[in-house]
């Protein structure tokens, strides 16, 4: 099996190319995706947000409110350690089971947008980093997601720099052009993926 994270900054097309590695074969555990499941209704993450959180932070629904969470913990930083130290370890267990369910010659993609942020390079074999200047982050946050220009520069300076990520990745796919130029190069570097994980 090998094990590669997948990271990139906010608007660079990771998302793209989990999607391009799937349709290769690769099996995709998505962080994010299991942050969500992991405090679902009925989770024992939930209860303990809302044991940590109170009430407040459910909709009226049951389920977790993540615009009113959001508020809180990203305005004080110790409430969000109060909250990672609740999801990150059941993320980490819930991951660590979908990777024992893959086959032993699998290429196991982890899809982590925080993998820099975290000092997580080093739980995997291969680092890759979806790559795009800073420009072209900013066009697509304002021009396909609808942010405004200052939304998306405080999400873009709320992550790890470009060149913080680019020091810890092993292969670097290059997606600050058009689609069409990037699906060639994530296949080549599928195919240096699968076979290394056969031999």
């Amino acid at each position: 099996m090998l094990k590669v994270g997948l990271t990139g900054g906010i608007g660079a097309g990771k998302s793209e190319v989990s999607r391009l590695f799937v349709s290769y074969g690769a099996v995709l555990i998505d962080a994010d995706k299991i942050a969500r499941e992991v405090v679902e209704p009925g989770t024992p993450g939930l209860a303990a947000v809302v044991e940590a959180f109170g009430q407040d932070v459910l909709a009226a629904d049951g389920t977790l409110d993540r615009p009113k969470l959001g508020s809180i913990v990203f305005a004080d930083a110790s409430r969000l350690a109060t909250l990672n130290a609740i999801v990150h370890p059941l993320v980490g267990a819930r991951s660590a089971e979908l990777e024992g369910a893959a086959g032993g010659d699998s290429v196991v993609i982890h899809d982590v947008p925080l993998l820099t942020e975290n000092a997580l390079a080093p739980l995997y074999d291969l680092v890759v980093v979806v790559d795009a200047s800073p420009a072209t982050q900013l066009d697509r946050l304002v021009r396909l997601r609808g942010m405004t220009e200052d939304e998306a520069r405080a999400r873009m300076a709320a992550q790890a720099s470009r060149e913080e990520r680019l020091a810890i990745a092993d292969l670097v796919i290059d997606n600050d052009g058009p689609l069409e130029a990037l699906e060639p190069q994530v296949r080549k570097v599928w195919e240096g993926l699968a076979e290394r994980a056969a031999s």
